[in-house]
């Protein structure tokens, strides 16, 4: 690929460190919305660089998870880089090395996914780090890469979209109006805020289609690649016109369903949701719910969850359940009261993956028209209607205070998470 493609931002997140006026910068923070073209200019920047620079040391590749980064900044690195450089990866050990001229060096790779993750990195001796997609990240594994950047010359890369303003990235990075203004300020840093538009390589027709992708909060972080808290409606589109997604007939290209299940406690209500997927995953549908706010024993439960599955496995093809894995005891004895009543289905433990990231998938499939509810399913079409964001919490968090039907919320979305990423590949 040819210079002359890149944006002039682009250009600048490459060669910031030989420009006059950014040299002698200590690190480059690129944040702004999807698709803007950071990562790829980014990581090319980062290669010219340590392959210019240095001769012989080591280097580091952080991203939120070793699969992610992998998938984001390793795999088409290799295309970025075509007529340059041929990294050579070793995918077994998660490193490469680079040559550029008469310069080699070796990249690291590592995930930073929770707090112990900065473990991994300890012991290292850097000249350089690139984070990717940093705000995903835990302080301490960004604190630790950092600290192990001890050669002369070493700078810091970093990348990523948006997210709370209070987020500690932001308030130590990038926000120089902010509580730390000044430590932000102190940092030598270069930062550069990009758009979609800085993207030369992303057509209007395909802009268009990321711009549709989102609303609310989603849409000002990853279309508009603005810091925004989350307040307010959650699910804006649902609320203002439910009547678009409610259906009282079930598409007739459904291929399979999934069963998600939240158990009731400290008031809450035991929920059920039946979940279907159209072919090649177009559509998204709650078909069915099952909602009981009571107490009851174990054995009731089992009842009412066996003949919930048999009711769904009498109109749809329904192979796989997906109750909360917090109760291990109960969803043993799902597991035993179905096979005792010769019902065939498959119990999965629920993967509870970040709750952000399940609100963020059910409102881009809104937002594409690929979602739907059947009319009869009140409680989770009410719960659709009015769940909010905790205005009162720093961070993203759905509010539950037991007026949102929050466990039918749950249980929809651990009827869909396991296919979350195929159904985001297949959209």
């Amino acid at each position: 690929m040819m210079y002359e493609e890149f944006s002039p931002k682009q250009l600048k997140s490459m060669f910031w460190w030989q420009m006059p006026e950014t040299k002698d910068c200590d690190a480059i923070v690129c944040d702004g919305s999807v698709r803007s073209g950071k990562t790829m200019s980014m990581t090319i920047g980062f290669v010219f660089w340590s392959g210019t620079c240095f001769n012989g040391e080591s280097f580091a590749f952080c991203g939120k998870t070793i699969d992610s980064l992998k998938r984001n900044v390793i795999t088409p690195m290799q295309k970025w880089l075509e007529g340059v450089a041929t990294p050579k990866i070793n995918l077994s050990r998660n490193c490469c090395e680079i040559t550029i001229g008469k310069n080699t060096n070796r990249f690291y790779f590592f995930g930073g996914k929770d707090e112990s993750s900065y473990q991994l990195i300890q012991g290292l001796t850097l000249a350089g780090v690139l984070f990717d997609e940093a705000a995903l990240m835990p302080r301490s594994f960004i604190e630790q890469a950092i600290a192990r950047c001890s050669v002369s010359g070493s700078k810091f890369w970093f990348n990523c979209n948006p997210d709370n303003p209070h987020h500690w990235f932001n308030v130590e990075w990038i926000d120089e109006q902010g509580e730390k203004a000044e430590a932000v300020k102190a940092k030598n840093r270069l930062h550069l805020h990009f758009t979609m538009k800085d993207n030369y390589a992303l057509s209007e027709t395909v802009r268009e289609r990321y711009e549709r992708m989102y609303s609310g909060v989603f849409y000002d972080r990853y279309v508009l690649g603005r810091w925004t808290s989350a307040d307010g409606i959650i699910y804006q589109q649902f609320a203002e016109n439910p009547q678009a997604f409610v259906i009282d007939t079930p598409p007739d290209d459904i291929v399979f369903c999934n069963i998600g299940w939240d158990f009731g406690g400290n008031g809450s209500a035991h929920a059920g949701i039946c979940t279907g997927f159209s072919r090649a995953y177009r559509k998204v549908v709650i078909l069915e719910e099952y909602y009981r706010k009571e107490i009851i024993s174990p054995e009731e439960l089992e009842r009412d969850f066996v003949n919930f599955v048999k009711k769904c496995q009498g109109k749809y093809k329904v192979f796989d359940s997906y109750p909360d894995s917090a109760e291990q005891v109960l969803i043993k004895g799902f597991r035993k009261a179905c096979s005792k009543a010769h019902v065939p289905i498959e119990i999965h433990n629920a993967r509870k993956s970040e709750i952000l990231g399940r609100i963020r998938f059910t409102d881009m499939i809104m937002s594409q028209g690929r979602f739907a509810v059947m009319r009869h399913c009140k409680h989770v079409i009410e719960a659709l209607k009015t769940a909010v964001w905790d205005s009162d919490s720093s961070e993203d968090v759905r509010l539950d205070d037991g007026n949102y039907n929050i466990d039918s919320l749950d249980a929809f979305e651990y009827s869909f998470e396991a296919k979350m990423n195929e159904i985001i590949e297949m959209g």
